[in-house]
């Protein structure tokens, strides 16, 4: 398998999580043995846990050493205590492919950058540098203690699965998100999957500011909420001209969270990771502010009559997954 092959393994399993890992990008680790086998993959997976070069290591350890004490662990600071201590040089003709440099500040985890040093790896390839001030220098200090470091600066993939992470640094990063049957149809009762609605939640509980469509509201009568994971839910911005909404609906009765009510689109300048949901009216208000495209397809037909793209577009795949039966893909529009 070439080093581009193993890269892409981890670009995939970061995929998994775009959209869940905010503050953080979402990154991806492969750790490969001495004679080309895959020993792990995995991936960071939410803000403040263990980093995905950590959660490989462990995986890879446990796999090469046979010890499970640390097979179910992820907390990052116990992982890192356990890896320096008990590694007894079995990762020294390994190495590691990771989807962006290795962090080198130590913050709510420690520096992947020395572990992977002082765990004594051979060899590690980046997919992309860390462009922000406090964690970039990863590099530096694998240099520092004669790693064999390659960095491939224009692997396109790697700058598609940090784009996110970039665009919310310096201002902000809009999703619009929709579900559909294959026949195209939104509309006519619940579309996705138990899995796929969970990891939506998954996403709102992240999110700063849910924008959705008046129409939808008042059809709908949604609550919009992270309630399957049990978490925060997002603001809510109701893009509409009239302020005629029954107040009764389980939208309005969420608590911690603020509601507006507005004829434009400004106040989404105030948030930094919003999420759009809505059928073909908000997608064609939005679709000249929007980043990436999400779409959850059912593997079902019929039951609707509404689909939400009703004119001619192309759209590049980013990544696309099954997920309970779905299929998801990532999109960026071509315009």
């Amino acid at each position: 398998m070439s080093e581009s092959k193993y890269l892409n393994l981890a670009l995939n399993e970061a995929w998994k999580y775009q959209g869940l890992t905010y503050p953080n990008p979402a990154v991806g680790a492969c750790v490969v043995g001495e004679n080309g086998e895959v020993l792990s993959i995995n991936a960071h997976q939410k803000a403040g846990e263990a980093h995905a070069e950590v959660l490989a290591l462990r995986d890879a350890y446990t796999l090469m050493s046979k010890d499970d004490t640390i097979a179910f662990t992820c907390n990052s600071q116990k992982l890192h205590e356990y890896l320096l201590k008990h590694h007894n040089n079995i990762f020294k003709n390994c190495s590691i492919y990771v989807s962006l440099e290795p962090c080198s500040h130590i913050g709510k985890t420690p520096s992947c950058a020395s572990l992977i040093a002082s765990l004594g790896l051979k060899k590690v390839f980046i997919a992309h540098k860390d462009g922000t001030q406090n964690a970039s220098g990863g590099a530096e200090i694998l240099k520092s203690e004669n790693i064999f470091l390659q960095l491939d600066s224009k692997n396109i993939k790697a700058q598609e699965l940090l784009y996110p992470f970039i665009s919310w640094q310096r201002d902000r990063f809009i999703t619009f998100k929709w579900a559909q049957r294959l026949d195209g149809t939104i509309d006519g009762g619940s579309i996705s999957s138990l899995e796929s609605r969970t990891f939506v939640h998954k996403m709102r509980a992240v999110n700063d500011l849910l924008v959705i469509g008046g129409n939808t509201v008042r059809e709908d009568r949604p609550t919009l909420d992270a309630r399957l994971v049990d978490a925060k839910a997002p603001d809510i911005l109701i893009y509409s001209h009239s302020d005629d909404f029954d107040r009764e609906i389980a939208l309005f009765k969420v608590k911690g969270r603020k509601v507006y009510i507005e004829n434009s689109l400004k106040r989404i300048d105030e948030y930094k990771n919003i999420l759009i949901e809505g059928g073909e009216g908000m997608y064609n208000s939005c679709k000249d502010i929007v980043d990436y495209y999400l779409v959850f397809i059912s593997t079902q037909s019929g039951g609707g009559t509404m689909s939400l793209l009703n004119k001619k577009e192309r759209f590049k795949a980013l990544h696309v997954r099954e997920l309970g039966g779905d299929v998801i893909m990532w999109m960026k529009r071509e315009i």
